[in-house]
């Protein structure tokens, strides 16, 4: 039902570091969601003095163990670990005050496989293009794929590297074109039908340094006013 944890990057993002328009949710939080699990992040450490507690046992007083006995390795360390939790076990865990599963089974509409994948929109551009890791990803031309310029897709990064495009809940066939392709120096020679993808590309990565400027405290507020009326004129 619910999952309580500490106020780490992973679980929580701080108001101060969510997008001006994005759901300020990391990854963790969204499957989470998606899965119907509701999430509670603790004020202090206090807390949660018992993780804790077994967190100092096991950064510390089993590091110390290992140390002990010469154990460097997984393979050669496996027998005391066994060891060690059963021993753990033993001397600190509690029976639980209710013998209830309060444990949900899956719903057939829940789909693990692409629940559990890094998920981050991104917007189509006029060229049916698409920027993702500093890769640039062509969406194929056609006349259902043209309607969707401008539209904000969903891509679904799984843990292989593997990269679906989805919009309107409608997989995009694509072609990708790494960075080492896409990277554009000064005087590179590039060919006419990447040009308007190319222009795209130059002005988001310009979009991007105008940010991290506009960001900074030791630029002056005129030296601002001037990206900014830049970036208007752009």
């Amino acid at each position: 039902m619910a999952f309580y944890s500490d106020r780490h990057s992973i679980f929580h993002i701080p108001s101060k570091s969510r997008a001006g328009s994005g759901p300020g949710l990391s990854q963790f939080a969204r499957a989470l969601g998606e899965l119907n699990i509701d999430i509670i992040c603790a004020n202090t450490p206090q807390a949660k003095g018992r993780i804790e507690r077994a967190h100092l046992t096991l950064q510390d007083r089993l590091v110390k163990e290992l140390r002990l006995r010469g154990l460097s390795g997984m393979v050669e360390a496996l027998p005391f670990l066994l060891e060690f939790m059963e021993d753990y076990n033993r001397r600190f865990s509690r029976p639980a005050r209710s013998p209830y599963d309060a444990h949900r089974p899956l719903q057939a509409t829940e789909q693990l496989d692409e629940i559990f994948t890094l998920q981050e929109e991104r917007r189509i551009t006029n060229n049916l293009t698409i920027h993702y890791k500093r890769d640039l990803y062509v969406i194929e031309d056609s006349k259902e794929n043209r309607r969707l310029r401008g539209a904000r897709a969903l891509i679904h990064e799984r843990q292989d590297g593997a990269v679906t495009i989805k919009c309107t809940g409608r997989e995009l066939p694509y072609r990708m074109h790494h960075i080492e392709e896409a990277r554009i120096t000064q005087g590179a020679v590039v060919e006419h039908k990447r040009l308007d993808a190319v222009f795209e590309w130059i002005a988001q990565e310009q979009r991007q340094r105008d940010a991290k400027q506009l960001a900074s405290r030791k630029l002056t507020l005129r030296a601002k006013r001037r990206i900014r009326a830049a970036a208007q004129q752009v």
